[in-house]
């Protein structure tokens, strides 16, 4: 007989568990899910009980040959993919291909890659969760029912290609919402009004009105304040009340995964998706030296602030011998979580403090080591000492008006020695260095100074703020809040301009289409109360067949009206405000065709009128009038006449004056010869070069990609460039495969580099 088998998730932890357990048990991996629903079919059959149909996946022959061979002589197998929903899916799936007389299957979950943390899982194994498993049927057989009946219509009415999703619809929901806030609002003027003081030293300091008789100042013009102005440079000033406190600022939780995202989008400048994929190299081992792999810190995806009574003793100790006794606190410092049901793991904390990052930093690449940095001084700080910040906040009096100012001190670092953390206040008047001001004491006026203001509309989310939405709207699990954001920019729902996510006019339609016709799955009350039922289905509060039955009774109803009812955006298109200027009886639609959308008139095709269309900054649609200016010294290499400099969807372009003709068009730099299309929107990467790279044809009508600068560059590629920069190496952009093996996916052309990521065509990710 041969030695049990321990089968867990990733190739990468079998090296991390042979250094621990090789001599008493066999290691081997999954890589991944082995089953899954079928590629082109929902693969759900509804009217018996919505039962799944669950299929080896394309390619895993081996790796399921090599997982039976190594099963073949033992009866003891531990199931060791993460525990999580996921893993729980891929642990039945292991159990299922592997099942066979007298072989006994535990369930093993790995919270940390350490000797400690290996041995603790392996002495106490569990069964496998069936509620675990049907919180992850559940939420795959309902994507499933979604994304494989919505987005067919979407195809029908819109374009094809496009993708329907549970959650990826509800986050782009979020962001139209925001920016038609944006669209709305009007900004409001308002002014604020400075005064420079001095008292009877020599140090000067700025107070801001804040009262007037007695009142919240508000100040809504300039002639109003500079009336207050002139009254108050002829006012005395005086030390009203001073008053004196010290403030105890507490250490943050140690990190959630939705917390650690959101930290490393704003410190680190990561994606979510980054964050996640240097996390898991975290957890799943690094080499600190020769054979020695060793996990950094405990499973990375969790909504958890629980931690290990030994972790915070072992910080305790780590704390007084390196920072003091004064810095470390008496008994550990535990945190409250908010979801039970998601408690199964700690919070992501280092797997062992005295693994400093100056200690591991020469085995880490850099983003390893910042992200690590940041973990391990987030935990550490949460076992460390209350900050304490001495406040002092001073009012002053002139005539009827009320000036304020007020200016803190650290008295004591505690945990900031280590983390410090915005409190989301932008108080300037706290960086004042204030001198010693005393009650009833006279101030000297040195300036005044009234500044116009306008409030702000609401801002666009980030990659962090979107987090956050999610988060705080119980959207989704942290642990796909990466997937979220990456599917809808591939998907071309939003796009990230400068960091913040704006819809795309294609986001905006079918976000428009979807609100209207699926007022109920595509809802953010909805959406969250699904993930809460998902949680308890998990802790056998309901039945997941229940849960799905519920479900569907009432998406079958939208489903059906939808497909009646729903508007057509290739035929009909959907109604502007904009009245038609050529016939002047019509009304603009808003159109999608094979290069995108444009407006055109209803009365077609008594009435031809068309344009291509952009929105100003209150979403206002405008027709872009079509260019007919002479291009100079460009003439037509097919007949001779001059050439037109032309507006299109994709910028300007040549075109024959010969028209209807001659059609030959050709780049604003001539390049005729290479078929020049579609502006991708990605810079040529050739230093030096500001051309962009846009589609062309090579002479035997093979498309391609390359620089429109060309001649004078000669950047040139097969795949389709992606506006996004590689998540793991920053590279400016990636490109769009497709294979027969692999499908359609997303790579990273620079050497070295392993960026590759599925792009799904028809569901939820």
């Amino acid at each position: 007989m041969s030695k049990p088998l321990v089968i867990v998730e990733s190739p990468t932890k079998v090296r991390t568990l042979k250094k621990y357990i090789g001599k008493t048990y066999n290691v081997a991996a999954t890589s991944g899910h082995i089953k899954d629903l079928p590629p082109r079919e929902m693969g759900i059959d509804i009217e018996k009980g919505f039962k799944a149909k669950y299929l080896q996946i394309k390619g895993k022959s081996k790796i399921i040959k090599e997982l039976k061979a190594a099963a073949a002589n033992t009866t003891e197998i531990y199931l060791a993919p993460d525990p999580d929903r996921e893993g729980e899916a891929i642990a039945f799936h292991t159990a299922d291909i592997l099942k066979g007389k007298d072989r006994t299957f535990k369930r093993v979950l790995f919270h940390e890659l350490t000797q400690r943390g290996i041995e603790e899982a392996l002495n106490n194994p569990t069964e496998l969760n069936y509620n675990r498993y049907d919180a992850q049927q559940a939420r795959r057989i309902l994507d499933r029912l979604v994304g494989y009946q919505v987005s067919p219509l979407l195809w029908k009415k819109v374009q094809g290609g496009l993708s329907a999703g549970r959650v990826q619809s509800v986050a782009v929901r979020i962001i139209c919402e925001r920016e038609h806030a944006i669209h709305r609002f009007e900004p409001e003027e308002y002014w604020s009004i400075g005064a420079e003081l001095k008292g009877d030293g020599d140090t000067t300091f700025i107070a801001k009105l804040t009262k007037v008789d007695g009142a919240k100042a508000e100040i809504k013009t300039g002639d109003a304040a500079h009336a207050m102005v002139d009254e108050l440079r002829d006012n005395p000033y005086k030390v009203e009340k001073v008053t004196r406190r010290t403030k105890k600022r507490n250490p943050l939780p140690p990190f959630t995964t939705s917390k650690l995202q959101q930290e490393a989008i704003n410190r680190l400048r990561f994606s979510a998706r980054k964050t996640m994929s240097v996390a898991q190299q975290l957890y799943e081992g690094v080499e600190l030296g020769p054979g020695e792999p060793v996990g950094l810190i405990t499973y990375m995806r969790t909504d958890s602030t629980r931690i290990a009574n030994e972790a915070a003793v072992e910080a305790g100790q780590f704390i007084r011998d390196k920072f003091g006794n004064d810095y470390a606190i008496d008994a550990p410092r535990f945190f409250k979580n908010k979801n039970k049901a998601q408690d199964a793991h700690e919070a992501v904390r280092p797997t062992s403090v005295f693994n400093t990052p100056e200690k591991v930093a020469a085995y880490l690449d850099e983003d390893q080591r910042l992200l690590y940095t940041l973990i391990w001084k987030r935990f550490i700080a949460s076992q460390m000492q209350q900050a304490l910040i001495d406040q002092v906040s001073v009012g002053i009096a002139s005539g009827r008006f009320t000036l304020s100012v007020s200016g803190s001190t650290v008295r004591f670092p505690g945990f900031m020695t280590l983390y410090t953390y915005d409190e989301g206040k932008k108080d300037d008047d706290k960086k004042q260095q204030l001198p010693e001001l005393a009650e009833g004491e006279a101030l000297s006026l040195i300036n005044l100074d009234p500044k116009q203001h306008f409030t702000s509309p609401p801002p666009r989310f980030s990659e962090a703020s979107l987090v956050k939405e999610l988060e705080e709207n119980g959207i989704g699990r942290p642990s796909t809040y990466a997937t979220i954001l990456s599917t809808i920019r591939n998907k071309g729902y939003v796009d990230l301009v400068n960091r913040y996510f704006r819809p795309s006019e294609l986001g905006f339609i079918v976000n428009d289409l979807l609100v209207a016709n699926f007022p109920d799955v595509f809802n953010v009350e909805f959406t969250a109360s699904f993930e809460n039922n998902l949680d308890k289905v998990e802790a056998s509060e309901i039945d997941y067949l229940t849960l799905l039955g519920e479900f569907y009774a009432s998406f079958d109803k939208e489903l059906e009206e939808a497909t009646s009812h729903m508007i057509s955006v290739k035929g009909v298109g959907i109604e502007t405000e904009l009245t038609c200027p050529k016939c002047s009886k019509e009304k603009l639609h808003l159109k999608i065709g094979r290069n995108g959308t444009f407006i055109a008139c209803n009365g077609y095709p008594e009435c031809d009128y068309s344009r291509n269309y952009e929105r100003d900054d209150k979403g206002v649609i405008h027709p872009i009038e079509p260019s007919f200016e002479l291009a100079e010294g460009k003439v037509c290499d097919k007949c001779g006449k001059p050439m037109l400099l032309k507006q299109g969807r994709y910028g300007e372009f040549l075109a024959c004056s010969g028209y209807p003709e001659c059609k030959n068009t050709m780049g604003v730099n001539g390049d005729a010869s290479s078929g020049t299309g579609a502006d991708t929107g990605v810079p040529c990467p050739e230093k030096g070069c500001e051309g962009t790279i846009v589609e062309k044809r090579s002479k035997r009508g093979k498309v391609f990609y390359g620089c429109n600068k060309y001649p004078d560059c000669s950047f040139a590629i097969w795949d389709k460039p992606v506006a996004r920069p590689c998540e793991l190496c920053g590279a400016p952009f990636v490109v769009e495969k497709t294979t027969k093996r692999d499908g359609t996916f997303l790579k990273c052309l620079t050497d070295g580099c392993g960026f590759k990521e599925p792009v799904e065509k028809n569901e939820e990710a």
